[in-house]
């Protein structure tokens, strides 16, 4: 499995593990999106957190899958969809612990959740314009500013821990080894009040936010199906199974 999942003094706790970056194919974004639905309606969880091992939070998709069959992105994109709206729409708080890279769909899962911690060394990117593909603005956009996320995504750049500190997306930025420490003891503060009024704190929250998160997604994953008709998007995910710098006429 690409994740472990436990409930634990009314804390559920998903986990991803899969070396070495944690990039995801569509049958395991289906996966995600189902545990975090199902840690979601159980009882006896108060509150979510998402962390993951190894090198970073997570690279997104599997490239590779694509690079074999572009067909493979409508599961890709649902499996996207589902997954961060999971966590957005999801009935009860989702803390999510980022550390190392945090990029495509580790972006969309950062943009769609409560509330950020962060380690030192938490670094965010959005590469889809090197990839050939779109999305992740829309959840970006719910982190950073606007101009900011225009050029994260036209340069690719990526911005530190404490930059999105300062830019308001983080709530924390702590030292790697107190990550996860950092991100139970939010949630043991959350896990202890009312269920009842946390989860209509949480319905409140997110019908009372400006657009509609999910809708301005599926808009994204038009211009991502767009892309990946064109050529240009074919040899940029080429290139990059092959480590070589793509070639565009």
């Amino acid at each position: 499995m690409a994740f472990t999942s436990t409930i634990s003094n009314n804390i559920g706790e998903l986990v991803f593990n899969k070396p070495p970056v944690n990039a995801f194919d569509s049958h395991e974004w289906a996966a995600i999106a189902g545990e975090i639905d199902r840690l979601g309606q159980h009882s006896d969880v108060h509150v979510i957190v998402i962390r993951a091992e190894g090198k970073g939070f997570c690279a997104g998709v599997d490239i590779k899958e694509l690079a074999a069959d572009s067909d493979r992105i409508l599961p890709v994109n649902k499996g996207n969809y589902d997954a961060f709206k999971a966590i957005h729409r999801n009935p009860v708080p989702v803390i999510v612990a980022l550390h190392g890279f945090v990029l495509g769909g580790g972006i969309g899962m950062a943009g769609a959740a409560d509330i950020i911690i962060a380690s030192e060394c938490a670094r965010f990117g959005v590469p889809e314009v090197d990839r050939g593909a779109m999305g992740g603005g829309a959840h970006l956009q719910r982190m950073f500013p606007v101009q900011k996320v225009r050029y994260m995504y036209f340069t690719g750049d990526f911005i530190d821990a404490q930059e999105a500190f300062r830019l308001g997306a983080v709530e924390r930025v702590v030292p790697l080894e107190a990550l996860r420490e950092n991100a139970m003891q939010i949630a043991k503060s959350i896990a202890d009040k009312s269920p009842a009024m946390i989860r209509l704190a949480k319905e409140a929250l997110t019908g009372i936010e400006d657009g509609n998160l999910e809708d301005k997604y599926r808009w994204e994953q038009g211009f991502t199906l767009q892309a990946y008709r064109e050529a240009d998007s074919q040899e940029a995910r080429s290139a990059f199974v092959e480590k070589r710098d793509a070639q565009f006429d």
